[in-house]
């Protein structure tokens, strides 16, 4: 069987409509990518995000206090100077581990689901949302990470919490598995939409920017790209990381819904919705930033694996 399309950089739509000609000349179906090549979406995403926390650390440190306390970006820094250096990079070991995993999990079972809904030939846009909702809930197993990272870089743990294992150890000891997830709710109303939302609005970006052929003009495409549509979407659901930090500030006790922490921050805020958004500046920073590296680094490692 002779074919003319080419499984390299199609989109998902494209990958359900291609097509390849048989010896008569008539056009039958491409068959679909097995099992065995699934592997190289997982080490793409995860490769992709280890790049980005090992740049992007310290702001999203600045961008903690901030939610945290609900202070201006000066005072926010002035704590982390007071601090010293040697805080600076505390806690980075969960995020590291957590994030690139996160990221492996999100674009691995993001194709993983996505491959079967468009061979039962589900209307993309709805198989892209299945998809993204159901990579965004594997996400949130890793939550643990999120949760130890919170304790390490609040303050009121620096005396208490020595590092990483320490934290988990202390927890395991003195609380149930349940406390591992504190928090769960918000993070499983961020993860799913925002998934779903990143890849939709990314293969529409893709289709429509001109095509480049220069690897350097390819990458800054798909900087810009990942930087804007990561910015967006992490403004939009910005509130319930404030709601879920928190929730996972505090060690023990019980544990409070959704509902309660948002009245909770909202009234002890001044009653206004805007200082929900303290530090929403610097995320944009951040977050332009983070996925415009997650973007550009996953694109990289995807042609060097499937070249």
């Amino acid at each position: 069987m002779s074919c003319d399309c080419k499984k390299v950089d199609m989109t998902e739509h494209q990958l359900l409509e291609r097509k390849c000609l048989n010896e008569s000349g008539m056009e039958v179906p491409m068959p679909t990518p097995g099992l065995p090549i699934h592997w190289k979406e997982f080490v793409c995403g995860g490769g992709s995000a280890f790049c980005n926390i090992l740049i992007s650390y310290p702001l999203n440190k600045l961008i903690f206090r901030q939610m945290m306390h609900g202070v201006e970006t000066t005072f926010a820094l002035n704590q982390l100077q007071k601090e010293g250096l040697g805080y600076l990079y505390r806690g980075m070991l969960p995020p590291l581990l957590q994030r690139s995993l996160s990221m492996s999990l999100m674009f691995g079972v993001y194709d993983e689901c996505l491959t079967p809904l468009l061979d039962c030939k589900v209307n993309p846009y709805i198989a892209k949302t299945i998809a993204g909702v159901a990579a965004g809930c594997f996400e949130a197993t890793l939550m643990p990470f999120e949760r130890i990272q919170t304790l390490l870089i609040h303050p009121k743990y620096h005396n208490q919490f020595k590092n990483t294992a320490h934290a988990a150890g202390y927890i395991v000891k003195h609380y149930s598995v349940k406390e591992f997830y504190r928090g769960l709710v918000p993070i499983l109303l961020r993860n799913g939409p925002s998934n779903a939302m990143f890849f939709i609005i990314r293969d529409e970006v893709r289709d429509r920017l001109p095509r480049q052929e220069h690897l350097v003009y390819q990458s800054i495409q798909n900087f810009i790209a990942g930087a804007t549509i990561g910015a967006l979407l992490s403004t939009l659901f910005y509130p319930l990381n404030v709601i879920k930090i928190a929730m996972q500030c505090e060690l023990g006790g019980p544990h409070r819904t959704i509902s309660y922490e948002f009245k909770y921050i909202f009234y002890n805020r001044g009653s206004k919705l805007s200082n929900f958004y303290h530090g929403a500046l610097l995320n944009i920073s951040r977050a332009f930033l983070s996925w415009g590296i997650i973007n550009a680094s996953y694109e990289i490692c995807r042609k060097l694996l499937y070249a």
